[in-house]
């Protein structure tokens, strides 16, 4: 699995340095030298940390860092010429994950991310089967770029047979899966949830449908 960081940050020269060692590293590699470019990235692209420069152009790296969390759930990395310890605990609390300070040493750099990333346990952004694209960031579902709008039950439930394509899952597992609760035997509320689904897959005209087999469970079929 290649990883994928973004760089935002405005001096070319430590962008270029610090893209160059993270491809060595077999780590994707996307770049914005603005907190405009970095928002307009996070739209589009599966970011799995970023790095983020405090000192922008166009934007107060605390406040950015501080609407970013807001909407995902990536871990962040300062890097900044502010190094005095008010100035690193300003970044933290603002939501950063991790500060260092410039100058600084490539190789703890690249130690660092790598930390953060094991500790984040990242996994992937999006999920995509049959033109269905699901952001587990967002929690949101998609069909040719449109929106689905799915309740987050809706949403769970495509998510956790989208993680199982073609596999029959059973109606307890499936309930517990989006409830958090055993069902009990009562299964009328997956069945209502199963049914708004598939007429929004419907609606989309999505060649997808949650179906059901009597004494096996639901699947996510293609039609």
């Amino acid at each position: 699995m290649s990883y994928c960081i973004l760089l935002v940050e405005d001096n070319p020269h430590i962008m270029e340095i610090n893209a160059e060692a993270l491809v060595m590293e077999d780590y994707a590699v996307l770049k914005a030298d603005t907190g405009r470019g970095c928002l307009e990235m996070l739209k589009t692209h599966d970011v799995d940390l970023i790095v983020l420069d405090i000192m922008l152009p166009d934007a107060d790296g605390l406040a950015l860092c501080r609407q970013i969390k807001a909407q995902y759930d990536i871990p962040i990395l300062f890097l900044s010429a502010l190094g005095e310890n008010q100035q690193i605990i300003e970044g933290l609390r603002a939501g950063g994950d991790d500060y260092l300070s410039k100058p600084y040493d490539i190789g703890v750099l690249l130690a660092r991310i790598e930390a953060r990333l094991r500790a984040a346990g990242r996994k992937k952004r999006f999920l995509s089967h049959a033109g269905l694209r699901l952001d587990t960031v967002k929690r949101t579902a998609y069909f040719a770029d449109r929106d689905l709008l799915l309740t987050q039950k809706e949403y769970l439930i495509l998510l956790t047979l989208l993680q199982n394509p073609h596999q029959m899952i059973s109606r307890d597992a499936l309930f517990s899966a989006v409830w958090g609760v055993s069902s009990a035997g009562d299964h009328s509320a997956l069945h209502t949830t199963v049914s708004r689904l598939n007429k929004k897959l419907d609606g989309a005209s999505a060649p997808v449908r949650v179906g059901f087999q009597r004494g096996e469970g639901y699947a996510l079929e293609d039609i």
